[in-house]
């Protein structure tokens, strides 16, 4: 018996949960994929109708991170914090300042399984986030930080602030059994952070943000 064909699509990215449509040969997707992304669709539009203008600053969401949960700034000399500001700095660049990475700013990875070709792409990719962290702070700057709050002995969350450009972002790790908690608080703190009337309206990047970890 012969094997049906099957492809995978992967349709999303910043504006919320990345769905995936899993379809047969003939192109026509599985009848649980649709169920799926309809629950999703749904919750989603709930979400957002629960969403209201409740902003506050980055500096107002740090010193409540500090009070409420102890969060303490990690050192600027650690090498976590070097190699996530390289990387945020980099990511930064490419959306707000892409004339300042030359020809490395387009790169496009390579077809097939190449191993060779791989390399050198990942080369690229590396010596594209040096170029971009040795940009001058006076021609691009940055000020970011990094706080981490203790949940347990293996628990934590870290969460990054980077005032320049209003980025916030974070990760958590640990026990099975914490890792709701800490979830939770994620969500919370998003929405201590929360959005003003504008975003809402023009669904800005702070507003997806806060959408997709609200459906997350």
């Amino acid at each position: 018996m012969g094997k049906v064909a099957s492809s995978v699509s992967i349709i999303g990215g910043a504006d919320g949960p990345t769905s995936i449509f899993i379809a047969e040969k003939g192109g026509k997707v599985k009848l649980t994929t649709r169920i799926q992304n309809y629950f999703r669709k749904v919750k989603r539009n709930r979400i957002k109708k629960r969403i209201t203008a409740n902003p506050h600053t980055l500096e107002e969401v740090v010193q409540w991170l500090k009070r409420e949960h102890g969060a303490v700034e990690v050192s600027r000399q650690s090498h976590s914090y070097l190699e996530q500001k390289q990387s945020l700095k980099a990511s930064l660049i490419m959306r707000h300042r892409p004339d300042l990475l030359g020809e490395l700013m387009n790169l496009e990875p390579p077809d097939g399984e190449d191993v060779e070709a791989l390399k050198i792409f990942m080369e690229q990719i590396h010596e594209r986030n040096r170029m971009a962290a040795e940009i001058a702070d006076d021609i691009f700057p940055i000020d970011f930080h990094i706080y981490e709050i203790k949940w347990a002995e293996n628990d934590r969350m870290r969460i990054g602030v980077e005032t320049v450009w209003q980025v916030l972002d974070g990760s958590f790790s640990g026990e099975k059994k914490a890792m709701k908690q800490l979830r939770k608080l994620y969500k919370k703190i998003y929405l201590y952070y929360g959005v003003t009337a504008e975003d809402i309206e023009n669904e800005t990047e702070r507003y997806k943000s806060l959408l997709g970890v609200l459906c997350s």
